[in-house]
């Protein structure tokens, strides 16, 4: 007698429980993270983007932001530290890099309003990390728990509604 062939199904659970090992495994062998510059902001931590367009778009990432709004760098990365996506400014544009795949863009502004379909204000937020007020029309902040490494943003007006929520250290 011949043993029945294995399911779709087993082989589907196994596949999934070799990925979810690779995955944990891979964590362990993270490089450490680069340290900024002498004098350079720089912060890391979770980020939260909703934009209550139609239909609502969500994004949940860490991050690791250095530099100014002049010139500058914003990694998003995954679950296991891994860079997903790098945007990096300066006064020549900004460039968006996803795996092989680079693009330009004439500016930050340009930039995220081609990835998120609204432009968010990247020198205020350099401000706001910091624990300074700096006034965006349609924006505001909320700057209370700065002290523990959050802050929170929203966008009113014009539409859509923007929420930008940042634990950071």
């Amino acid at each position: 007698m011949t043993p029945a062939p294995r399911t779709h199904r087993a082989w589907a659970t196994r596949r999934t429980l070799v990925c979810w090992a690779a995955a944990i495994l891979s964590g362990c062998a993270l490089p450490p993270k680069p340290t900024a510059p002498a004098g350079e902001n720089a912060w890391s931590g979770r980020l939260a983007l909703h934009i209550l367009s139609e239909p609502a778009q969500h994004l949940s990432a860490g991050f690791e932001l250095s530099g100014s709004a002049e010139q500058g760098e914003l990694r998003l990365l995954s679950p296991l530290g891994q860079t997903v996506a790098a945007a990096r400014w300066s006064p020549q544009g900004a460039w968006l890099e996803r795996g092989d795949e680079r693009r330009a863009y004439a500016d930050t502004q340009a930039l995220t309003t081609e990835l998120t379909g609204t432009p968010l204000p990247l020198s205020p937020l350099f401000a706001w990390l910091r624990g300074q007020p700096a006034p965006v029309a349609g924006w505001e902040v909320d700057l209370s728990q700065h002290a523990d490494g959050r802050l929170r943003a929203q966008r009113l007006h014009p539409a859509p509604t923007v929420q930008l929520r940042l634990v950071f250290q």
